[in-house]
């Protein structure tokens, strides 16, 4: 009876009177019962401590390997505004100057960086670290996000002209191209990157993702960046566009000083982990509530 009654009220959420009802009992006799089950150790109550950003910083970075982090407190958790100054932070402790390769991403926490508030940062060159998608949603413009980025610190941008993921046989004709060329050379000197982490394709929305149905059949990654794909351990998923994509390789971003992950959601938790254990992030801005909930899973 202790066990019934502490499972409807506090696994069922229902009330005292309701479970009352149900059992035929008085709404105080389940309250005494609700008593004995905590006494007997049937149930255990665990309120926890609030853990303070520069904590939550300190273990990320211990636990992830990673060279920085950031951690801005949300009521609600997953807001994306919150994370631009943070990020602007970053950037301006990395030291880039003119001259300096700074890689843009895509994604929705990418386009809430470039939309926030970035550092000044006068002559750094601004690049997609991608190819274009032909979709329509705002946060897959990554050309656009470059140009802003690049308004926003007084940057220089460079385009990349050419689909993230062509035919094999047009890749070597689009590389060719002297404009897309220059571009894509600055990849192999990225001082910086700012990229999204992304969810597995069987939690996205329909409007969240451009993905191939290879991509989609990708039972074991966890997660991507730059849809270079991962699973839990890190490793990276092989899938046929891996070798034909446009875009900065794992090597290239494992090779940059600083790249940085930005991502909230509690759900991303796994994805975040993933792409730490890759290599491909190496420092990471994200909200308390998802910070935990890494920890959690590491």
């Amino acid at each position: 009876m202790l066990h019934t009654v502490a499972k409807l009220h506090y696994e069922a959420e229902m009330s005292q009177v309701e479970i009352a009802k149900r059992l035929g009992l008085s709404a105080a006799t389940i309250s005494r019962l609700l008593q004995r089950a905590r006494a007997e150790g049937i149930v255990r109550i665990e309120v926890r401590d609030l853990a303070a950003p520069d904590d939550l910083v300190r273990a990320l970075c211990e636990t992830l390997k990673l060279k920085t982090a950031a951690v801005v407190e949300t009521a609600g958790g997953g807001r994306l505004d919150a994370i631009a100054a943070p990020v602007g932070e970053l950037l301006r402790q990395a030291g880039l100057k003119a001259g300096s390769v700074l890689a843009i991403g895509w994604g929705r926490a990418v386009r809430a960086v470039v939309e926030g508030s970035l550092p000044d940062l006068p002559g750094v060159l601004t690049v997609p670290a991608t190819g274009g998608m032909q979709q329509h949603a705002p946060h897959f413009q990554v050309n656009e996000f470059v140009r802003r980025a690049a308004r926003a610190i007084g940057g220089v941008p460079q385009f990349v002209h050419a689909p993230y993921l062509p035919s094999a046989a047009t890749r070597g004709v689009l590389l060719a191209d002297p404009a897309i060329a220059d571009t894509v050379a600055l990849w192999d000197r990225v001082d910086a990157a700012v990229v999204g982490i992304g969810l597995p394709h069987s939690q996205n929305s329909p409007d969240a993702s451009a993905a191939t149905p290879d991509e989609q059949a990708l039972a074991d990654a966890v997660g991507d960046v730059l849809r270079h794909y991962f699973d839990a351990r890190g490793q990276i998923t092989d899938w046929e566009g891996e070798r034909r994509m446009i875009a900065m390789s794992a090597e290239q971003l494992r090779r940059a000083p600083l790249v940085v992950g930005v991502a909230t959601g509690e759900n991303k938790a796994a994805a975040i982990l993933g792409a730490a254990r890759a290599g491909l992030v190496s420092a990471l801005v994200t909200d308390t509530r998802t910070a935990e909930a890494v920890l959690d899973a590491a």
